[in-house]
């Protein structure tokens, strides 16, 4: 894994960047595909760790989530408008919208529901970040912003590259992903507002361009 801030880690995967999982302080944010567990405790290995959260409740944030709670005895952290789905991911597919690729990620990739230990709502503290209601691409989405240094985990509510094809630049997810997209851009033009130093996403590389992110945020359709 490399450090990317003050106590950030962001974990290792295949492709680079094209899902990511971040080391918070002694917290683990997102978990990947069910099929990326064994590789997610292998970078864990050795690191105290001891609690999980999730930016949002959808296949590619919690498919190894039970898997590592249930190995490494921690606890886990979800949106509060995301617990039924994190703990029922049958709900997953229920509310995202009846398109091929949407509904073919939600059996392919999703895993197997866990008991969700804490409800985040706005205004919460984990390792240091304050938790911000960002609903739009799920109905629990969250994010994490560290004011002292302007670091912000957006989840996906933007991403540094097409969520599906890669390609490098910033995008809004597709509207065959998310539940509300007009919410989202809402959520989006909020966390421009912070005009943060770092942002790191759920799909894509670190950005330390601020101006990108607001630039392309105040494009977005209203």
């Amino acid at each position: 894994m490399k450090q990317v801030a003050e106590g950030v880690w962001q974990l290792n995967g295949f492709p680079p960047h094209a899902i990511n999982v971040y080391l918070v302080g002694e917290v683990l944010i997102d978990a990947g595909t069910r099929q990326a567990g064994r590789r997610i405790l292998r970078q864990l290995k050795g690191r105290d760790v001891t609690a999980h959260a999730i930016t949002h409740a959808h296949p590619d944030h919690q498919g190894s989530s039970k898997e590592v709670c249930e190995t490494l005895g921690i606890p886990f952290w979800v949106g509060e408008d995301d617990v039924d789905a994190a703990e029922r991911p049958e709900l997953i597919a229920e509310r995202q919208p009846d398109h091929p690729v949407a509904q073919f990620f939600a059996r392919t990739l999703s895993g197997p529901g866990r008991r969700v230990d804490r409800s985040l709502r706005e205004g919460d503290e984990v390792a240091g970040f304050t938790v911000l209601d960002t609903p739009g691409h799920s109905a629990g989405h969250v994010a994490f912003w560290r004011e002292s240094d302007r670091v912000l985990i957006a989840g996906d509510v933007l991403g540094s590259q097409h969520f599906l094809t890669g390609i490098r630049g910033m995008h809004e997810p597709p509207p065959y992903l998310s539940a509300d997209p007009e919410r989202n851009r809402e959520a989006a033009r909020r966390l421009a507002a912070l005009e943060p130093a770092l942002t790191l996403f759920g799909h894509g590389p670190p950005l330390r361009d601020t101006k990108k992110l607001v630039d392309f945020v105040s494009r977005l359709p209203r």
